[in-house]
């Protein structure tokens, strides 16, 4: 491997939007994450439904569906 080309590889930070820090390799010292895998639907079994900006009563309005 040449020498002076390859980023410093080192311990890292890696924080949740929910409170959750894991400790890892990597080139960056810190990365912030909004979902990690103790709040992710997939593996908590916990579905979260969030509608953006009323997309979802749009869809039902216009397709005649009950609400």
């Amino acid at each position: 491997m040449k020498k002076g080309i390859h980023p410093e590889y080192g311990e890292a930070v890696i924080r949740c939007a929910c409170g959750e820090t894991i400790t890892t390799g990597s080139t960056k010292k810190e990365m912030r994450v909004e979902i990690c895998s103790k709040c992710h639907p997939f593996f908590t079994g916990k579905q979260k439904f969030v509608d953006t900006g009323g997309r979802v009563d749009k869809f039902k309005k216009r397709f005649g569906l009950e609400q």
